[in-house]
C-alpha cells in the first residue's frame, strides 16, 4: 500500500452515515414492536396501542437523537484533545515521534532505503507527520464540526421511521388488532432483514447472514414484549 494514498484515505472524515442508520432504524423498530406485542397480548383496544407507540415515538426519537449528539461530539473532543498531545509531542520529543513513524512503516514491510526515505518525507512535513500518527498510531478519524448535529438528525430521523414500519398497519386494521400485530410481526421481519441485506451489501460479509442475524437480534425484542404483555394481561 502506498503511504501516501493510505493516508489520503485514512484523513477522510467517517461521518458514520451507516451506523447512525442502522442505530436510529432498529431502535424504532425493535423498540415498538416489543410495545405493540406486549399491548397486543393485554388488550384488544387499536387506540391504547397507537397513543402508547406515538407517545413513545417522540420521546424515543429525541432521546436516541440527544445520545447521538454526545456520543459524536465526544469523539469529536477526543480526536481535537489528541491533536494537541501529538503536536505537543512531535515539539518536545521529535525523534521519538520519527521512530514511532519508522516502526509502522516497518511493520507495513518497508525496510533499508525505502522505509528510511518514506520516513523523511513523512517527518519533514509536520501536517503530514501529524495525520499519519493520528489515523495509524492512534487509529482515530477526524470528527467535522458539524457531525454531532448530522448524527443526532440522522438517528432521530431512522429511529421515526423504524418506528412507523410495525404501526402502520394499526393505521388500517380498524379494531383488529391480531391482524395488526400479525402485520407488524412481518413489515418489521422484512425491515430488519432488509436493514442487515443493506449492510452487507456496502461492506462486507454474507447478506443473507447478516439479514438473519439483524432478524433475530431485533425480533427477539418483539418476543420479550410479548411475553411481558402476556404477564401483566395474566394477573
Amino acid at each position: 500500500m502506498d503511504p501516501n494514498q493510505a493516508m489520503e484515505r485514512a484523513s477522510h472524515p467517517k461521518p458514520g452515515v451507516l451506523s447512525d442508520f442502522i442505530l436510529g432504524s432498529q431502535d424504532g423498530i425493535v423498540n415498538v414492536l416489543g410495545i405493540i406485542l406486549g399491548l397486543s397480548a393485554a388488550t384488544r383496544d387499536v387506540r391504547i396501542i397507537l397513543v402508547a407507540t406515538l407517545a413513545a415515538l417522540g420521546a424515543e426519537s429525541i432521546a436516541m437523537g440527544a445520545v447521538a449528539y454526545t456520543s459524536t461530539r465526544a469523539r469529536r473532543r477526543l480526536y481535537l484533545s489528541q491533536v494537541v498531545q501529538e503536536r505537543r509531542e512531535m515539539e518536545e520529543v521529535p525523534q521519538t515521534e520519527r521512530d514511532e513513524v519508522r516502526e509502522i512503516l516497518a511493520s507495513w514491510g518497508y525496510k533499508d532505503a525505502d522505509l528510511e526515505e518514506i520516513v523523511e518525507r513523512i517527518c519533514r512535513n509536520p501536517t503530514a507527520e501529524l495525520e499519519f500518527m493520528m489515523s495509524f498510531e492512534l487509529k482515530l478519524s477526524p470528527v467535522e464540526t458539524g457531525a454531532p448535529r448530522a448524527s443526532a438528525f440522522l438517528v432521530g430521523t431512522a429511529t421515526v421511521v423504524g418506528h412507523f414500519i410495525p404501526l402502520s398497519p394499526f393505521f388500517f386494521v380498524g379494531s383488529d388488532v391480531l391482524l395488526g400485530a400479525v402485520l407488524a410481526v412481518l413489515l418489521s421481519g422484512a425491515a430488519l432483514f432488509g436493514i442487515g441485506w443493506y449492510e452487507a451489501k456496502i461492506t462486507v460479509g454474507s447478506w443473507w447472514r447478516e439479514g438473519l442475524e439483524m432478524l433475530v437480534i431485533g425480533l427477539g425484542g418483539g418476543v420479550a414484549g410479548y411475553v411481558i404483555g402476556r404477564l401483566v394481561g395474566a394477573t
